[in-house]
């Protein structure tokens, strides 16, 4: 099982360096007004995002594994593992929130500011920090 938890760390934590610098795409691409620019960058999101869709695949299922194997989550005092399963859903959504958001880039129907996704990427960081403090500390 050990295996299985060090893989699903490793997935994990790369599938967040995707979660992290997608969004700084989508702040350039807001300010940019130069078309090869754009171009480039939109390439840049579109490998980006399939690269971090082929990662969280095995980080979720990895975690999955984990969940099951352990028995973690099932009686009292596991409530920390269900709001880690709540922030995992929430990190799901963000994640195709990111390619919905990309697919308007694409399409030239961006409506947002650079503002907007220098703010829309601090949400990982927040999830990440209470993901780790609610596996770490297990706080209820």
């Amino acid at each position: 099982m050990l295996w299985v938890k060090a893989l699903h760390i490793v997935f994990v934590v790369s599938w967040f360096a995707g979660l992290f610098y997608l969004p700084r795409i989508f702040v350039n691409l807001a300010m940019e007004t130069d078309a090869a620019s754009t171009e480039r960058l939109l390439l840049m999101g579109r490998k980006l995002f399939r690269f971090m869709t082929m990662l969280a695949v095995p980080a979720v299922v990895f975690g999955l594994w984990l969940y099951l194997g352990y028995g973690i989550g099932r009686g009292t005092g596991q409530g920390w593992m269900h709001a880690k399963l709540a922030l995992v859903l929430v990190l799901i959504g963000y994640h195709h929130g990111c390619g919905v958001l990309l697919r308007k880039f694409e399409a030239g129907r961006n409506a947002r500011s650079h503002k907007f996704y220098r703010w829309f990427n601090e949400l990982p960081v927040l999830v990440l920090l209470a993901v780790v403090i609610l596996v770490v500390v297990k706080p209820f």
